[in-house]
């Protein structure tokens, strides 16, 4: 796939990776990785630093938002990512599973404390392929929660620069190139005109 941007996912390919997963082995934390990427955006790397203090409020209870440091991200790309309810619920079913304390990762490895970010790619390509999604990696979760975010953002009232802060992205243009376009509202948009 070098040179090509990630396939992004639709709701039909979306509802069969969760499929898949909830047959699998670790089916909660894998839920909640999968969903990290579809709902918050979050990369690879992110989602393997992230920790239970990152998304739990001052009375210790999964919170409203995801606190994401700079550390934990690319460079200066460390944000404050509100929490889908589809993430939120995932998030408190492996909470209670696991009754881990704030400090701790919250996808763990079978060896480890975390899954690093290389295994994390693995167990994205390993999942599409055995869904035979062609053209999808570990950013295609990104990249379609960038696409989606960037078509619904003005029905809310924002921009395509609030999409920007939560992708994490230090340009507009950035940002502009994870999204796809959309042939469908190309068309109806010219019947507009």
């Amino acid at each position: 796939m070098a040179g090509k941007q990630a396939k992004i996912l639709s709701q039909r390919e979306i509802g069969q990776v969760l499929g898949h997963i909830r047959g699998g082995r670790y089916p909660l934390r894998n839920e909640v990785m999968f969903l990290l990427s579809v709902k918050a955006g979050l990369r690879a790397k992110e989602i393997s630093c992230l920790t239970w203090s990152m998304v739990t409020d001052a009375s210790g209870q999964i919170g409203e938002v995801i606190h994401l440091p700079d550390n934990s991200s690319k460079g200066k790309s460390g944000r404050i990512i509100p929490l889908n309810l589809q993430l939120k619920q995932a998030l408190i079913d492996l909470y209670q599973s696991l009754s881990p304390t704030s400090d701790q990762y919250i996808i763990p490895s079978e060896r480890g404390p975390k899954m690093l970010p290389c295994n994390i790619s693995h167990w994205f390509k390993g999942v599409f392929k055995a869904l035979r999604l062609e053209g999808c990696s570990s950013h295609s979760g990104r990249r379609t929660f960038v696409t989606n975010a960037a078509r619904r953002i003005i029905e809310v009232g924002g921009s395509l620069r609030d999409v920007q802060q939560l992708a994490g992205h230090t340009s507009l243009q950035m940002t502009q190139s994870y999204i796809e376009g959309d042939s469908e509202a190309k068309r109806k948009v010219v019947q507009l005109i």
